[in-house]
């Protein structure tokens, strides 16, 4: 297990136009400095968080997968983020992690977001995924699974903790900045993990406003790297994996968590 690099993307989002999102993620992407492991993009980052499945071109989902995988092998690097799909007449809020290769791997949101009735026309998802990087388990989670604490819950068997890295991927409303701040906190020290949060800037279609508030936590709960809020912008962190096995070996809480099973 080495060290991470991670860029995550604080970015305001045009309504329903994913070449527009596309071209101006391509831009910032190619503003990217310093030398990086993986991209963080927020939630439907191609058309913003829209309920209306139905009302989105039909072409943005391939076009956007499309774009991750060449952008994945032009860095030679993965990048992630959640779009839109529609597969056999049902549509899900997806997370996709792209390698540069092309192959990818697949979250589908869990918790829809029944106050916005995200419900009422997308499909949860009924498993979590873990992801092996470079030595590191990364468990990815969308916007409103943050407020569901039992289904990001690590575990430590024989010695082996289920994940290392929790990725939030979000459109989380102005209005509920604080939860969003102080739940990605409680994930991380719950479970003795990195946790990144990447949310979206700006009105939604529906003039819902959101001010980002994007950053890294580690397994302690201290924050240590936050984005200005209101503010695109684009930032490489170093995940340190010494400091996170150490923490992990000194506070063995894990030995004391309860056993459990999600049904």
């Amino acid at each position: 297990m080495q060290n991470l690099n991670i860029t995550f993307i604080q970015s305001n989002l045009a309504w329903k136009d994913h070449k527009a999102n596309l071209s101006s993620f391509s831009a910032k992407i190619a503003h990217i400095a310093q030398q990086t492991d993986l991209i963080i993009l927020p939630e439907m980052f191609n058309t913003g968080f829209v309920v209306q499945p139905q009302e989105i071109d039909k072409s943005a989902a391939p076009e956007s997968l499309t774009w991750m995988k060449q952008t994945a092998n032009q860095l030679n690097i993965p990048i992630c983020g959640s779009m839109i799909v529609e597969e056999e007449e049902k549509y899900y809020n997806r997370f996709y992690w792209v390698l540069p290769n092309g192959d990818f791997e697949t979250y589908n949101k869990r918790h829809l977001f029944s106050l916005g009735n995200e419900h009422l026309r997308f499909t949860k998802g009924t498993e979590n995924i873990t992801i092996e990087y470079k030595g590191w388990k990364i468990r990815p989670l969308i916007c409103y699974d943050l407020r569901f604490p039992v289904w990001a819950k690590n575990t430590f068997i024989d010695g082996d903790y289920a994940f290392d890295l929790l990725i939030y991927a979000a459109n989380w409303p102005a209005a509920r900045s604080y939860a969003w701040k102080q739940l990605l906190v409680a994930r991380a020290i719950e479970n003795q993990c990195y946790v990144v949060g990447v949310n979206r800037i700006g009105p939604d279609g529906n003039q819902t406003p959101h001010q980002g508030d994007s950053g890294v936590i580690d397994s302690k709960g201290e924050l240590i790297s936050a984005l200005v809020p209101n503010e695109e912008s684009i930032q490489t962190i170093e995940l340190n994996a010494a400091d996170l096995m150490e923490y992990r070996s000194k506070f063995t809480v894990g030995l004391d968590w309860d056993d459990f099973r999600i049904l």
